[in-house]
């Protein structure tokens, strides 16, 4: 009874602090008069008002958390927060299902990007700012912002932190104190947020589309203020200052905060998957540009050289962004772009995915194994970059591929047996699952998840969840031995 209240305490607590983000909507209502700020103040209330009691009513039984009450809260945390952000779009949106608006702000809290409205150009501005600012919001963790403030008020956030940073590199720290880590994290965060919307305004977009898609850049969610996405705009401008925040965000934030510390991009050198990624995603862009060329899918390479970086980049960084309908490509470029988004980022970015990190461990991994059938007698270690990797995390990112891949098998066949047509459920829940935003065909850039049944966007809803949480966070809820004493 006590372990469970204290999780009370703490979501009671994180509720409250969440309620204090309606603000910004709020001003955004009151300044274009869209007639949304009842929704956004009664929203608000609602969330510290609740947030207050539960806290308040368990404040005795505060206390540092345990490792497996981290996970817990988690899974809880998310669920709850993304069910509270639908409160303005259920009063805002007529006819609007609870299912619906939970797929939107889970997709916006992940960072996924997918989405089922239609006619985003004439939303509410203050409702679209909504969605952006639950991109920026969960580009970082709001866990991690949580880590920063719930210390203050009495509860320890290691647990939290170690939980919501699911991976092998979840023990490094910026700083020896986790809530400084936290804070400075968030001051790059918002300072390289507040970059690109000057950067974007500069290329010619207006200061709330800046906004807007500065947020969904940062966090790497893909939201858009346009149905169109970034092809509304078609400026080379605006997709060259996207392009370059989108692999800024799908970096490690740590290793950004050390090369703004020391002035220099030497860190980001010496960052054993910075590299790899980039020369990826470089090549990647040369061979699908290529292959366009090949086909005569566009009269000058150069056009297609520009599509094919801006799509490929926002793919395979899990951002989600479109300026073209890429499903019309001949398939193995779309396929390829899929298939970047499950590997591509790097450890302690706003992406999704498998990681850089993990790819690399696993390269490595098949090229010792097949050394020892050559010498079975010699001692191989691995290594990343200059730090040796215990045989203890290889066999954990093991488990973890296993379980990812078994994720994706199950979800596809789940949407298949809801009727959903193969290239579409596969494409779908890859997407989903890396965070990545929009899949093919049905689920393809030119149109959007609306047509999904019930069922099928509840799928698609646990597959981004996983994904965020990255698969184990959320599945050893469901072992018997998270339960026992």
């Amino acid at each position: 009874m006590h372990r469970f209240c204290t999780l009370v305490f703490v979501l009671g607590l994180i509720l409250m602090v969440f309620g204090l983000t309606y603000a910004f909507p709020i001003v955004a209502s009151l300044y274009f008069n869209d007639g949304m700020v009842n929704y956004f103040v009664d929203g608000m209330s609602i969330n510290i008002g609740v947030g207050g009691i539960l806290a308040g009513t368990t404040m005795r039984f505060r206390g540092e958390l345990k490792n497996r009450d981290g996970y817990l809260l988690v899974a809880f945390f998310w669920v709850l927060m993304a069910s509270a952000a639908t409160l303005p779009l259920l009063w805002g949106i007529p006819g609007l299902s609870f299912t619906d608006a939970f797929f939107e702000t889970i997709s916006g809290f992940t960072t996924t990007g997918a989405t089922i409205l239609v006619g985003l150009d004439q939303l509410a501005p203050s409702l679209n700012l909504w969605r952006h600012e639950l991109n920026w919001i969960g580009g970082l963790g709001i866990i991690v912002l949580a880590v920063a403030v719930l210390p203050l008020l009495g509860v320890g956030g290691m647990q939290l932190y170690k939980a919501e940073i699911a991976g092998p590199v979840k023990d490094s720290k910026i700083t020896p104190r986790i809530t400084e880590t936290a804070r400075l994290l968030w001051l790059v965060y918002a300072g390289i947020t507040l970059a690109c919307i000057l950067c974007l305004k500069l290329a010619g977009m207006g200061w709330f589309d800046a906004i807007c898609h500065a947020f969904a850049t940062l966090g790497l969610g893909g939201f858009s203020t346009h149905d169109a996405s970034v092809g509304y705009f078609d400026s080379a401008a605006i997709e060259l200052v996207l392009t370059v925040f989108m692999l800024i965000s799908a970096m490690n934030f740590a290793t950004h905060y050390t090369v703004l510390h020391q002035r220099s991009l030497k860190p980001h050198l010496a960052d054993p998957e910075t590299m790899p990624m980039l020369a990826l995603i470089s090549s990647s862009i040369l061979l699908c540009a290529g292959y366009l060329w090949h086909f005569d899918i566009y009269p000058d390479f150069f056009v297609g050289l520009r599509h094919v970086t801006f799509n490929l980049v926002s793919i395979a960084t899990d951002c989600g962004f479109v300026s073209v309908d890429y499903d019309q490509w001949p398939p193995f470029v779309p396929w390829w772009m899929l298939y970047l988004s499950c590997i591509t980022v790097c450890t302690g970015s706003t992406g999704g995915g498998i990681k850089m990190f993990r790819t690399l461990l696993l390269w490595k991994q098949a090229g010792r194994e097949m050394f020892s059938i050559l010498h079975p007698r010699a001692i191989n270690p691995i290594r990343i970059g200059n730090t040796p990797i215990a045989n203890k995390v290889i066999f954990a990112v093991l488990a973890f591929i296993f379980l990812y891949f078994i994720s994706v098998v199950v979800l596809t066949f789940s949407l298949i047996f809801a009727g959903l047509e193969p290239i579409s459920a596969l494409s779908a829940i890859i997407a989903c699952i890396n965070n990545a935003g929009p899949g093919l065909h049905q689920v393809g850039p030119a149109t959007n998840y609306a047509s999904l049944s019930d069922f099928q966007t509840w799928i698609c809803s646990i597959a981004m969840l996983l994904g965020r949480l990255e698969v184990f966070t959320l599945i050893v809820l469901f072992t018997p031995a998270f339960w026992r004493s």
